[in-house]
């Protein structure tokens, strides 16, 4: 196996446990503010999860769950005015500091670039979003710590296919046997394997901790710190109680 070069992070759920008290909730205040009735439970969301994307999640959702409210004639224009109404609520929210980064995330970030290890964002959420969250968490630079953000439209499917992560390791140059992947849902994994990334750990959340990994080098509960362990859920944290990046080389390196 080649050594390890690059990491790159999924978003929603692997940085920073964003999708039942941030996403949800600037949703249906975007449902509010456009005056539409319409309110997503924390159950609701999660069945809205199976899609990624937020437009996307808007349209599943006028399929299979109220499929008697009729659009507009350009149904298109209408959902990305509610998702771009969506967005400016999220970005509020998280100027406001309403999430913090997950356990172990900042920690590992400042251990990868003090080693020289290329860092890289992999996510199906508009760049606006994640733009938002690394200022939250990381300080007005926290997004120049990323060699590159691969988000949003930029590739034509979404994740569980792999083009978003293909899209990124063109961008930095690399192959995927020189990458690592941290993920929290199955379609994350999904869209890794099919990117060919032979490296992947998982962070689960409330939505996600009973979904499949196939493929997985490693699944915990989070990332951890000191004084906050991880819990393996599948794999071995090799005798560590937080994962770092000795940890994912070891994983790596098989």
């Amino acid at each position: 196996m080649a050594d390890l070069e690059v990491l790159l992070f999924d978003v929603d759920g692997t940085i920073a446990n964003t999708e039942r008290d941030g996403h949800r909730i600037a949703f249906n205040e975007a449902f509010a503010e456009e005056g539409l009735d319409w309110n997503w439970s924390v159950e609701l969301y999660g069945k809205l999860l199976a899609v990624t994307g937020g437009k996307e999640r808007i349209k599943h959702y006028l399929q299979h769950f109220n499929t008697e409210f009729q659009l507009p004639a350009d149904g298109d224009a209408f959902i990305t005015h509610l998702h771009k109404t969506k967005t400016a609520h999220y970005t509020r929210m998280m100027a406001e500091g309403a999430i913090p980064l997950r356990s172990g995330i900042k920690r590992l970030l400042d251990e990868s670039r003090e080693a020289g290890i290329r860092l890289g964002i992999a996510t199906t959420t508009t760049p606006e979003n994640v733009t938002a969250l690394l200022r939250s968490g990381l300080g007005d630079e926290g997004e120049s710590w990323f060699e590159v953000v691969a988000a949003g439209d930029i590739v034509p499917k979404k994740k569980p296919a792999p083009d978003i992560y293909i899209w990124a390791m063109e961008k930095l140059g690399v192959k995927p046997d020189v990458c690592a992947a941290l993920e929290d849902s199955h379609n994350g994994i999904m869209s890794v394997n099919d990117a060919d990334i032979p490296t992947v750990i998982i962070t689960v959340n409330g939505y996600t901790e009973h979904e499949a990994f196939p493929g997985a080098n490693l699944v915990v509960d989070q990332l951890g710190d000191p004084g906050t362990p991880c819990k393996a859920l599948s794999g071995s944290c090799e005798g560590r109680s937080y994962v770092d990046l000795d940890l994912i080389r070891s994983l790596h390196a098989g």
